[in-house]
């Protein structure tokens, strides 16, 4: 009886999700402002290293058709590879307003809130747009995410993402997640008005956040995205999800890569949702067949229900997001990727430390991270902090 109950959960929720991903992209009249019009944007770009495709991604925010804006890219140390990537695009969009915020980091454990707080000490507009370094976006990304901030009440905007790009194994099986349980979870958390934050694409007020407790308060934070939206959700604000598909761009990643990866978002959920974080089974349908195989609570029946609930939920959002190529792939190694986060899963509860961009910390209840005692280093250093070096 169990398992019937699992199996019914889980076949309701992926539908849902499915059909969730299609009303949250299909195509709606919105308000868009004329050119000219619009209010003053910064787009923060945090930097580390040169991700796939790093140029070209960043290339596609020099070309929006919005007028008002601005471009703040942020990187630690003087020798990171992505500053010569920022300094060619400069040269060749001098028309672009654009800033190189230099610096070494030290406020906050989260590498990426810190080097956020590190762009906005140079100053900002108060609309500030977070975008992760390997996403790309259309030419009208602004003008939607704008459009949707200044509907009544909403105080964050966000984006369903599609992953898109893959050349190597992992890279796939990385972009088949994204573009099947992850998108389909943040699509159908909008239907019940608690949209979850996706930290790739963020658009809020500056003023609003920092009124709420502003970066500080989640310096130390791994899900400084999820936190975020929460805090705004609380203050009586509305998380609105964007009609605007952007690109997660993966293409080169390795399998291990891949895992820890997961692996490191699987342990944020499990701090921030301790007691749903059990549950999360009843999402994966080759997770329910194998448990109930193993226990003899079904027969063979329970594969052929779990193979099809798998490649239609996932078929329908890989066409949804990226159309038909690349499909034949997604089929047929879909159980399989199923499988894999079922083991990703099963580990994330027994993980205490994570690395993220050479940081590594150890990560308690609601994902706060605390470091490690330095060693042959005076522990106030890691609480130093020296002047950005800003560059125009």
């Amino acid at each position: 009886m169990l398992f019937i109950i699992a199996i019914t959960v889980c076949s309701g929720f992926s539908l849902l999700a499915a059909l969730a991903l299609i009303r949250v992209t299909a195509a709606r009249r919105m308000k868009l402002l004329r050119l000219g019009t619009e209010a003053n944007v910064t787009v923060l770009k945090p930097l580390c290293g040169a991700d796939d495709s790093l140029e070209a991604n960043l290339e596609t925010f020099f070309l929006q058709r919005y007028l008002n804006y601005e471009l703040l890219f942020g990187v630690e140390g003087e020798n990171d590879p992505a500053i010569a990537v920022v300094h060619r695009l400069r040269l060749r969009y001098p028309d672009i307003p654009c800033r190189l915020v230099i610096h070494n980091g030290a406020r906050g454990l989260n590498p990426k809130v810190s080097n956020i707080r590190a762009m906005l000490e140079s100053g900002s507009h108060d609309i500030i747009v977070i975008s992760d370094s390997n996403v790309a976006v259309s030419p009208d990304y602004l003008q939607k995410m704008v459009a949707e901030l200044l509907e009544d009440n909403v105080g964050l905007v966000t984006s369903p993402i599609a992953g898109v790009g893959e050349k190597t194994f992992g890279a796939l099986l990385e972009n088949m997640q994204l573009n099947s349980q992850i998108a389909g979870c943040v699509a159908a958390s909008s239907l019940f008005g608690r949209s979850l934050v996706v930290g790739k694409s963020v658009m809020f007020r500056r003023s609003v956040f920092d009124r709420l407790g502003g970066f500080s308060s989640v310096a130390n934070v791994l899900a400084e995205d999820y936190v975020m939206g929460r805090m705004f959700q609380s203050a009586g604000y509305e998380v609105r999800l964007c009609q605007g598909i952007v690109r997660n761009v993966c293409a080169k990643t390795g399998f291990l890569a891949f895992v820890k990866r997961y692996l490191r978002w699987s342990v944020m959920r499990a701090r921030i949702k301790p007691l749903a974080y059990p549950f999360e089974p009843l999402c994966n349908p080759a997770a329910i067949a194998l448990l109930a195989l193993i226990s003899g609570a079904a027969g063979a029946w329970v594969l052929v229900w779990a193979l099809t609930l798998i490649l239609i939920r996932d078929a329908i959002c890989w066409v949804r997001l990226r159309g038909f190529s690349g499909l034949l792939s997604v089929l047929v190694l879909a159980p399989l990727k199923d499988l894999i986060m079922f083991g990703i899963w099963a580990a994330a509860p027994l993980v205490r430390h994570i690395s993220w961009r050479s940081h590594r910390v150890r990560i308690s209840a609601g994902t706060r991270l605390y470091a490690n005692r330095p060693m042959h280093i005076p522990e106030v250093s890691l609480h130093e902090e020296a002047p950005a070096v800003v560059r125009n």
